[in-house]
């Protein structure tokens, strides 16, 4: 299993994260953060350990003004940075927001150059510099991008990187802006601009391709000491590396160090999803709900065994935790353990009956949860066990619906003698059980004291528990409980086992 690296210098091995889930990850169609919520994500990425939250673009509205100085003003401890595009105005937006750092970007490549911004090369050359040293000559950290560089002639690239440097930039971000490269092409882009300047390389990669992760290590291995990240992959089309993705990759892949704590990526991604109504998808890498769950049975004895079998990052690291998931594809192994964990231990019949319940389940296309199994475990832990059973269900029929009387035919076995009975009632549940008490009255004189449903696990094909206690007539009260997708046929399974401790109860004290 994967631990996590031998840590070198900071200046050798350690990458800056730099967090614009604000900025960019906000540009994903149908997200809106009012500044109250852009406030408790930052404090959340500080806590992280983010070295720069981008808090947004001030030129683009009073909110985002407003939010940006909120932001600069809350004390944390983390860079804050506004971006602006490469003009005066945009800048001085960003400066009267009190922030530490303006990103200040400008397209570099041919296509932008022509029909985005309507500049020549040297019309986006001079206007670089002026930008940057504008920015330095506030005394704020200037972070430069060449925007769309991975698409921009390398030539001119290098150029303009270079003149970024001697106008005093302090870092320079390399975006592939419509997310076309992959890994190759990325490390060796950022080859070629290490190569050209020596102030530190950032990366900031879009998921066009799927592939904005792989191309931002790719960078790494080029040279970069940053990358660009938003949590959960938020922002324009595709999206932005995820940083739970990053920051685990760099720490237990390429033994590099960062400044986040990674117990604290969970309730990070948790908590931006919930305020972006952004929901993640549920086979996510490191913060989706199956990122650490096991259904297959080799998989869930494996882990139950050891974790390293089938687990490259321990759920742990990431302030997550196991999850062994009951279905038609789960195990024995897996399931004791689910069981054993919530201090339930059934014997190996028990348990046996326990995971063919849960298989047969599964083969309907029932997705098992965590409280089904239980509600199946106690109910299978409550029965009497088949030599001292009086009664048993041979089969039932209901039959309801408007302007109908509710109707049931029960077909019991009663001391090895087959018995059949209808009744009506206020209900299917009520019709049944009086069918089942009509058949069942002259062998066990009992009545219904309680009923209720215990627990619905959700969904239209919930797991229903019922539990029912029954009195017969020397006043003794037993309990009994049953799970079933079908709620009469839970109610029915109750009633019997009901009746069953009530006939060995009574006659065990005779």
């Amino acid at each position: 299993m994967l631990e996590g690296g031998t840590l070198k210098t900071k200046n050798e091995d350690y990458i800056r994260i730099f967090d614009t889930t604000l900025r960019d990850g906000e540009q994903t169609p149908g997200v809106s953060l009012t500044t109250e919520e852009k406030l408790e994500i930052a404090r959340k990425l500080d806590k992280l350990g983010v070295d720069t939250i981008e808090a947004g673009t001030p030129i683009s509205s009073e909110g985002e003004r407003r939010a940006t100085k909120a932001l600069s003003k809350a004390g944390l401890s983390t860079e804050i940075c506004a971006l602006a595009r490469s003009k005066r105005k945009d800048i001085d937006l960003a400066v009267n927001c009190g922030v530490d750092a303006v990103h200040t970007f400008i397209s570099t490549s041919e296509v932008q150059m022509k029909y985005a911004i309507n500049m020549t090369p040297e019309q986006v050359l001079a206007s670089s510099v002026d930008s940057i040293e504008y920015i330095k000559s506030h005394g704020l950290v200037c972070e430069y991008s060449p925007m769309d560089a991975s698409r921009t002639e390398i030539g001119f690239l290098k150029k303009v990187c270079k003149a970024a440097e001697e106008a005093g930039a302090d870092r320079i971000n390399i975006p592939d802006t419509v997310g076309i490269m992959i890994p190759t092409t990325m490390q060796q882009l950022i080859k070629e601009v290490t190569s050209t300047v020596k102030i530190p390389i950032s990366v900031h990669c879009h998921n066009d391709f799927g592939m904005a992760v792989a191309n931002s290590l790719a960078g790494v291995e080029g040279g970069a000491s940053q990358i660009h990240v938003a949590v959960n992959g938020l922002g324009e089309r595709a999206g932005n590396a995820a940083l739970e993705e990053i920051v685990v990759a760099l720490n237990l892949i390429y033994n590099k160090k960062t400044g986040i704590n990674p117990k604290q990526l969970y309730e990070t991604s948790r908590l931006v999803s919930r305020l972006s109504g952004m929901q993640i998808q549920a086979n996510k890498a490191i913060v989706g709900e199956n990122a650490f769950s096991h259904e297959s049975g080799i998989h869930t004895r494996g882990v139950t065994v050891d974790p390293s079998t089938f687990e490259p990052i321990q759920p742990e690291f990431v302030g997550r935790t196991r999850k062994l998931v009951a279905g038609k594809l789960a195990g024995t192994s897996g399931i004791r353990a689910e069981l054993e964990s919530s201090g339930v231990h059934p014997t190996n019949e028990q348990l046996a009956e326990v995971v063919k319940t849960v298989k047969d389940l599964g083969d309907k296309g029932k997705n098992v949860t965590d409280a089904d199994v239980l509600a199946i475990a106690r109910s299978v832990m409550g029965k009497v066990v088949k030599e001292k059973r009086f009664v048993d269900l041979s089969g039932f029929s209901v039959v309801t619906g408007m302007n109908i009387i509710p109707t049931a035919s029960v077909s019991l076995v009663l001391d090895g003698k087959k018995y059949v009975a209808s009744e009506t009632g206020f209900g299917p549940v009520d019709a049944v059980i009086k069918a089942v008490q009509k058949l069942t009255s002259p062998l066990a004189n009992v009545h219904l004291k309680e009923y209720r449903i215990e627990a619905t696990t959700g969904g239209s094909d919930a797991i229903g528990e019922v539990l029912i206690k029954v009195e017969d007539k020397d006043g003794n009260v037993v309990s009994s409980r049953a799970s079933n997708e079908d709620i009469v046929m839970a109610s029915v399974e109750a009633m019997i086992e009901g009746i069953n401790k009530s006939l060995l109860k009574s006659r065990k004290q005779k």
